[in-house]
């Protein structure tokens, strides 16, 4: 199928998505030393090194390189992030069953299956200042440009993670280690929705090959 999403574009990724994070680790190593325990940027770089090492050869289909890269977070990455984006690739692969090429519809579904997974092991929502406040947005924004090419709705979704992680900045935690600091954890960005944004603008600027 014309734009279709090979296992060759996702391993590729996730080797973006361990650069991109790489390149931010400081940043993100700092905006974590503010509201919570300055190690988001240096435990996601570890975890992602460990990930990109297991990933030669590449697995074989979808559901086995999101296996691969989510039982990998979980078991190296610390506190909270191993486990909730390790669930976010557990899930995803399920969802896309045995299937080696897919459209936007199909990604889209594997998307919302992960960030499902990281609601229910996280218990968090939009507005309580975590990763779901740039993930959410993006899915939906995802949907909507889902008619087109994956590549298009990628862009989209890039887009709105964003926006969703910017807004971050004046909310209180309600949920996670900056929860602890009450009212002080406003007027920051959060670390994990900035992560998870650039998951998204990895996706997009691989998929723009695609088209």
């Amino acid at each position: 199928m014309s734009g279709a999403v090979s296992t060759d574009d996702l391993v590729a990724w996730i080797r973006a998505f361990r650069d991109a994070v790489a390149a931010h680790k400081d940043e993100l190593t700092r905006l974590d030393s503010e509201i919570g325990d300055a190690d988001h940027g240096s435990n996601m770089a570890r975890g992602l090194d460990a990930v990109v090492a297991r990933l030669d050869p590449a697995p074989a289909t979808p559901a086995e390189l999101f296996k691969t890269v989510g039982m990998t977070l979980v078991s190296t990455v610390g506190g909270a992030s191993g486990p909730l984006y390790g669930t976010l690739f557990l899930r995803m692969g399920p969802a896309l069953a045995s299937a080696e090429q897919m459209d936007a519809t199909a990604l889209g579904a594997a998307l919302r299956a992960g960030v499902e997974g990281v609601v229910a092991r996280g218990k968090a929502e939009v507005g309580d200042k975590t990763m779901i406040d740039a993930l959410t947005p993006a899915l939906d924004a995802w949907d909507a440009a889902a008619s087109g090419s994956a590549a298009d709705a990628a862009r989209a979704a890039a887009e709105a993670a964003a926006r969703g992680r910017d807004a971050t900045v004046p909310l209180v935690a309600r949920k996670g280690r900056a929860s602890y600091l009450g009212e002080r954890s406003a007027g920051h960005l959060d670390p994990g929705a900035a992560s998870a944004t650039l998951l998204l603008e990895a996706l997009r600027d691989t998929l723009a090959g695609t088209e």
